[in-house]
């Protein structure tokens, strides 16, 4: 049993669900929602935090400030409590509330962006925010999650390896794009590997910019931008999927149905590599790997609440409930 002294000393690196018998394909689902934190941002929060702090940038007096969606809110919330810095969070209007509370709870500053901007949506707005409280105060420190390459090197260091350990014939690797840190630091580690034939596969919200998509309206906090990441490089990926919202949503609840309560990425990731496998490699025997960023327990007011996918999505029990046909319309 671990004994630890800082919350970010813990996280489960090394669980994985077998997909086959829910929805009938060879897939691997790595678990990144077990720490303190609840999401693999804890990883990125943690990177980037000790970076800041050995380059001097970040010391004692420092108010860190970072728009996030929610999920590396929760990880730098954690990670300030534990080290006594101040901590300003940037959200939208769309972030959960449970997420909000927990941030405030740790001793946190929640700021809530509520009009999005014309060019860019709620995420220009946010990072507008961040860029006046710095104008303002120069002891704000924002780690700039979007662009921090400290962001994609945490994954080249734990989450990659930690799958070739576990698979090491890793034949696909499907990976959720937000800030496109996780997406990035796996796929260059696979692809700076002697030999290595890992295809690997992004996965993206319709509605979303960082695949070269139109923009679109959003609901669910997670994956999408509506500006394209500075980290992003798609040389470094394979190929692209694209997951309309209400098969994400669905996916969310055929996962919860199997007794897995995951969060809406989650639920993308999983929506999109299912709907590859079937299209590329229908029947086939493969070894493949796809990354759930969160659990669902902060989602009960949206996704797993009936009224509210009824409002968005015009969905109800019935067919939510009902197992969708696994091969959608995707993007590639």
């Amino acid at each position: 049993m671990p004994i630890i002294t800082t919350p970010q000393e813990f996280n489960e690196d090394d669980l994985f669900v077998d997909l086959r018998e829910m929805y009938g394909y060879p897939l691997y689902l790595k678990c990144e929602g077990f720490n303190f934190a609840g999401s693999v941002k804890l990883k990125a929060a943690a990177s980037m935090i000790e970076a800041a702090e050995r380059s001097g940038q970040l010391v004692r007096d420092s108010i860190l400030v970072e728009s996030s969606s929610g999920n590396l809110g929760m990880a730098l919330s954690v990670i300030a409590a534990a080290k006594g810095y101040r901590f300003v969070c940037v959200v939208d209007s769309r972030t959960n509330r449970s997420t909000q509370q927990v941030i405030e709870a740790l001793g946190s500053e929640v700021h809530v962006i509520t009009e999005p901007s014309a060019a860019g949506g709620f995420l220009a707005a946010r990072l507008n925010h961040v860029r006046e409280l710095c104008s303002t105060d120069s002891r704000y420190v924002w780690l700039n999650q979007h662009a921090n390459p400290d962001n994609w090197k945490a994954h080249y260091r734990t989450t990659a390896p930690a799958i070739e350990k576990q698979f090491p014939d890793l034949e696909l690797l499907f990976i959720g794009a937000g800030t496109t840190g996780t997406l990035m630091g796996c796929a260059r580690y696979f692809k700076e590997q002697p030999g290595s034939k890992v295809i690997v596969v992004g996965v993206d919200s319709v509605g979303s910019v960082t695949f070269g998509a139109s923009p679109g309206p959003r609901m669910i906090p997670g994956l999408g931008a509506g500006v394209r990441p500075a980290l992003f490089d798609r040389s470094f990926v394979d190929d692209l999927v694209l997951v309309p919202e209400i098969d994400t949503i669905r996916t969310c609840h055929t996962l919860a149905r199997g007794g897995f309560l995951f969060g809406g990425s989650t639920g993308t990731v999983v929506n999109g590599a299912v709907k590859w496998l079937a299209e590329h490699r229908p029947g086939q025997e493969v070894t493949a790997v796809a990354i759930s960023p969160d659990l669902g327990d902060r989602y009960l007011d949206t996704i797993y609440r009936a009224d509210w996918v009824q409002d968005i999505y015009g969905l109800d029990e019935i067919q939510l409930s009902a197992r969708p046909d696994a091969v959608a319309s995707g993007v590639h």
